[in-house]
């Protein structure tokens, strides 16, 4: 069953997407690929848990943008297919004939577009204190965005985002870039195993200094 998100409003989209996954992962091992993972990452999560293995739930974030990545993930929808494992996927901005092939096979499509009109752009203060790696303004923006009521989830995307693009834009020679992509990619769910509140573990990271 493939749940469908989309839209240019990123923070909504996760805020909306997050408890859906919660609710319906429960014991379940929830595996989250995104644009930063490899083709090899993706087909073994397609390949199926095997026999023995746990309740799984699939995540995907915006892979469509990557060409390798985005085949694979049709491919695999356009085979029949006997999984009845969740799959949450969220994209942000795709064309017109991706969006009909990816509605074609959705349970359900939520879309959260973002207006038009020119949008608050403080909470990139604490992406840009992360690449940076100032850890007293990372401190300072993080706890800004807790008081003036920011969503855990949307503070996360955009740590999330920066550094993946840092990443990328370094063509993944970047050490720092790929240890802080990669603790962010399971902090989420490291959160849930643990019972914590992302809130909580978003602040033991910005303490630690990333």
């Amino acid at each position: 069953m493939l749940y469908l998100y989309l839209g240019t409003d990123r923070e909504k989209a996760r805020a909306k997407m997050t408890p859906d996954i919660a609710r319906v992962a429960k014991d379940a091992e929830v595996l989250r690929i995104t644009d930063a993972n490899t083709p090899d990452d993706l087909k073994a999560v397609l390949r199926g848990g095997g026999m023995f293995a746990r309740e799984r739930v699939l995540v995907f974030e915006n892979i469509c943008v990557n060409d390798e990545l985005r085949d694979i993930f049709l491919d695999a929808l356009e085979m029949p297919s006997d999984a009845t494992e969740p799959m949450f996927v969220f994209e942000e901005k795709p064309l017109a004939d991706l969006r009909r092939k990816l509605e074609k096979y959705a349970e359900t499509v939520e879309k959260f577009d973002a207006p038009k009109k020119e949008r608050d752009g403080s909470i990139f203060a604490i992406a840009n204190a992360l690449k940076r790696g100032d850890k007293k303004a990372l401190w300072v923006s993080y706890m800004r965005e807790i008081a003036k009521g920011s969503a855990p989830e949307a503070i996360h995307g955009v740590l999330f985002w920066s550094v993946k693009d840092a990443f990328l834009k370094a063509n993944g020679k970047d050490e720092r870039a790929r240890k802080l992509v990669a603790e962010l990619a399971i902090l989420p769910h490291e959160a849930r195993r643990r019972g914590e509140d992302l809130e909580y573990a978003l602040e033991r990271f910005v303490l630690s200094g990333a």
